[in-house]
């Protein structure tokens, strides 16, 4: 039976600090759409977390509200044929097997809590050789940290598993879960995008790995992992349990940036996207072949429509969107977001200010666990707008440097940059993004590329639209090219004090900020040593950028050497 042209689809796109559900007609078009923040939970430092529940409810009003103005519009509930999912990947949620309630806080993507825990695991036998099977670094970053985390600091949680019945997801998985009914049905279940975020799978196979679950100690037995199903299926997924879509299959599932890669459509090898959101998360299509980085990016799955896998090379940076936040919230810099630009137009450019935004470290392609935010080069001269602009720069220089990477690893030049997301609607942000990436970058009219993604997911499975070719015509009016105005030796001269501060953001968290404590002092008294033998040859002022620890000692050494032998010339002149 064929299905009529009036039809839609309808996407929950849960993110890190909202959830929302857009309706989407045929023509990827949204026709309704609801969204709602909830609350942020910082208990410590580093520290990131939300209520599992509360995920759950703002989602259910979410529908509820889109689906009112869908039908205050004049559209029968009918009409909508399934629903897709998209998400914030690796924040990890556990709950009890038995009765379905969650056992902890869902840590949260961002969260720095296992620093120590990760150097402990990169020393462990074996630890080389993840990056194969699972495309992902060892870091702060994917779920197998929090979950190891809270089996070792969460009483509950160790309990549960202990006794075998902890049950572990990303946030699809507790979506699907709870939104089918919970233990009642028990669909539990994980796309390869998300599945991917783990390092529990092994990115060929697309199933959970032996090798790996061993090397984080980690027994199948104790916890239970959720069955890896296609992004795109009519069936795996159940169906909304409650609520005015109640009986309507979900059919689809994409981790948040994989779902933006499709959004984009952003399906042939070579096409890439770049989505500036909380975080900033660059994808470039590799085909049908895994690509393991050798230049700081990671392995992932793009999506997994049930022929062939896809697969990507992903650049993560942990802080965008998140950095103007920053300044609204704790600084009180702008009333709103949407005022960044507006406030960092007030000056010319940037006055010398770089801020290194790693509220939870940098991550692609540097991965650096120990530095944390850092702002430089601040004068009597620097003004709110400065520090504005500065912020902005910030994610355009760390996606210059996963480009990059990508070129290096894949050996290709990308022609063009495909951007979407909160931060890309600020024209200031996208042109200095071409002028330092140097090639031009295509933002969308209709932005909201990601739960577009999850509606095609979801289309795809149900029939609504049965190839790639139908989606041609999808989102290309009214698109804005930024070409690059700047001189490229005006870019890499920014780029370059980018990196220096980068370097000098290192080491501010942990044991690592010891060494950088004693270098200071160390510095202090080679200096204090140069200024007080005015008969040394060495410049005080030298040692200030270019010596690290080991060379202030030795300089120390040559300076108490050099003091002696002058009052051994001394005693000498005057014994004669």
């Amino acid at each position: 039976m064929a299905i009529s042209d009036d039809v839609f689809v309808g996407a929950i796109d849960q993110g890190t600090t909202s959830s929302r559900f857009l309706i989407f007609n045929k023509d990827g078009e949204p026709v309704a759409s609801h969204s709602v923040e909830f609350k942020q939970i910082y208990p410590k430092p580093g520290w990131h977390e939300h209520d599992p529940l509360e995920i759950i409810s703002s989602v259910e009003e979410c529908i509820a509200k889109a689906v009112e103005k869908f039908e205050q519009a004049g559209n029968p509930l009918i009409r909508i044929k399934a629903v897709g999912i998209t998400n914030q990947r690796e924040t990890t949620v556990v709950w009890d097997k038995q009765t379905g309630e969650p056992l902890n806080n869902a840590i949260v993507w961002t969260d720095t809590r296992t620093q120590q825990l990760t150097r402990e695991l990169k020393k462990r036998p074996g630890a080389d050789k993840l990056l194969e099977l699972c495309g992902l670094p060892i870091s702060t970053y994917p779920s197998v940290g929090k979950l190891l985390w809270m089996i070792e600091n969460v009483p509950k949680v160790k309990a549960a598993y202990e006794k075998g019945n902890l049950a572990f997801g990303t946030i699809d998985t507790w979506l699907v879960y709870k939104l089918n009914g919970g233990p009642q049905k028990d669909v539990f279940v994980s796309d390869p995008t998300n599945a991917s975020r783990t390092m529990f799978m092994n990115l060929k196979t697309l199933q959970y790995d032996d090798t790996l679950l061993e090397f984080f100690s980690l027994d199948a037995k104790n916890v239970h992992l959720p069955k890896i199903v296609h992004s795109s299926d009519p069936k795996a997924y159940g169906c909304l349990e409650s609520g005015p879509l109640k009986g309507v299959h979900i059919t689809g599932c994409l981790g948040d940036q994989s779902a933006a890669l499709v959004g984009q459509k952003g399906f042939s090898p070579g096409k890439a996207k770049n989505t500036y959101g909380t975080g900033c998360f660059l994808l470039y299509n590799v085909g049908e072949k895994p690509v393991i980085s050798r230049h700081g990016l990671l392995a992932t799955v793009a999506y997994d429509f049930g022929d062939k896998p896809i697969y990507a090379l992903e650049g993560s940076i942990a802080v965008a969107g998140q950095g103007v936040k920053f300044l609204q919230q704790n600084l009180n810099f702008i009333a709103s977001s949407s005022k960044i630009s507006e406030l960092a137009n007030t000056v010319e450019d940037n006055g010398g200010v770089v801020f290194v935004t790693a509220f939870s470290g940098l991550f692609a392609p540097y991965w650096i666990d120990d530095a944390q935010g850092t702002i430089f080069g601040i004068t009597q001269h620097t003004q709110q707008g400065h520090i504005a602009r500065a912020t902005l720069e910030a994610t355009c220089y760390q996606t210059k440097a996963i480009l990059d990477a990508m070129e290096k690893d894949s050996g290709q030049t990308l022609a063009e940059l495909a951007v979407d997301g909160g931060m890309s609607n600020s024209d200031l942000c996208m042109q200095t993004q071409a002028d330092l990436i140097g090639i031009p970058v295509d933002r969308p009219a209709m932005r909201e590329t990601t739960a577009l993604g999850a509606a095609i997911a979801a289309g795809f499975a149900v029939g609504v639209w049965k190839d790639f070719d139908e989606l041609n015509n999808i989102n290309t009016q009214g698109r804005t090219v930024f070409r690059p105005k700047m001189l490229k030796e005006a870019s890499a001269k920014m780029f370059a004090r980018w990196t220096k501060a980068v370097d000098m953001s290192r080491g501010w968290t942990g044991d690592a900020a010891k060494p950088a404590a004693t270098e200071a002092g160390g510095a202090g008294k080679a200096k204090e040593a140069a200024r007080k033998d005015s008969g040394t040859v060495v410049d005080a002022a030298a040692l200030d950028d270019d010596l690290d620890e080991e060379d202030l000692e030795m300089e120390l050494r040559r300076l108490d050497i050099q003091r002696k032998l002058k009052q051994m010339r001394r005693k000498r002149t005057s014994n004669l």
